[in-house]
């Protein structure tokens, strides 16, 4: 059984979600603090924790912080909070998806399903170091790339920009993380070069570079790899 932590202050919201999640055969736990939530997560050791950003004791992007110390477990923030700045934020500090406060129900289960399905196909990734596509294929541990048959020459820098996307599977990367992971700190302002390098992977990679199917943008937030 798939065991979800709900870390909700609004005990009615709670109780909706408990009652659609139990009814789904998911495993359920509410928090209604971020203090509590730190515990029963190193306790219960859940699949997936769906967090509300605004708690009566901490900000939510703090509990993220400190689950991301010893955990990779997916992070679903549910918040009323919807400036790009705080959505940016909550995924920098690890978060895996964002869904705004009011929602649809159904969506909410989608993005758990898939939350589970990344969490599977991550650990395929990293047992087989091979990402196949329709398109490419990439081999982690060779570092090659080959399209229709034929190896693909990528430069070290798509090589690191590309292995980030592709081993994270489903995961929105931010925009600021991987200009840090690859180009450095200092450089966490020029998003220009993401523009430029992606535009590069694509042409390399993709069947129609213009309406890319594998390495999609998600414009002022980041990119994702969708194999």
């Amino acid at each position: 059984m798939t065991r979800v932590l709900v870390v909700e202050d609004d005990p009615q919201l709670v109780r909706a979600l408990v009652i659609n999640m139990q009814a789904r055969q998911y495993g359920v736990d509410a928090a209604p603090d971020g203090a509590t939530a730190l515990r029963l997560a190193a306790a219960r050791q859940p699949d997936v924790v769906i967090l509300d950003l605004g708690l009566p004791d901490m900000d939510g992007v703090d509990v993220i912080k400190a689950l991301r110390g010893w955990t990779r477990v997916p992070v679903l923030v549910l918040s009323a909070r919807r400036a790009s700045d705080e959505k940016v934020a909550a995924l920098d500090a690890g978060a895996d998806d964002y869904i705004t406060k009011p929602f649809s129900m159904d969506e909410l289960m989608a993005r758990l399903r898939a939350a589970v399905r990344r969490t599977e196909e991550r650990s395929l990734v990293s047992e087989t170091t091979l990402v196949r596509t329709d398109e490419f294929t990439i081999d982690l541990m060779a570092k090659r790339a080959a399209r229709g048959g034929r190896d693909v020459r990528l430069t070290p820098t798509e090589w690191h920009l590309l292995e980030i996307l592709v081993t994270n599977p489903g995961r929105l990367i931010t925009q600021t993380y991987l200009l840090q992971e690859v180009w450095g700190v200092s450089q966490s302002t020029k998003t220009n070069y993401l523009r430029v390098y992606m535009a590069q992977l694509r042409r390399k990679l993709e069947a129609d570079p213009a309406h890319p199917r594998y390495l999609i943008t998600e414009p002022g937030m980041g990119y994702r790899f969708e194999g």
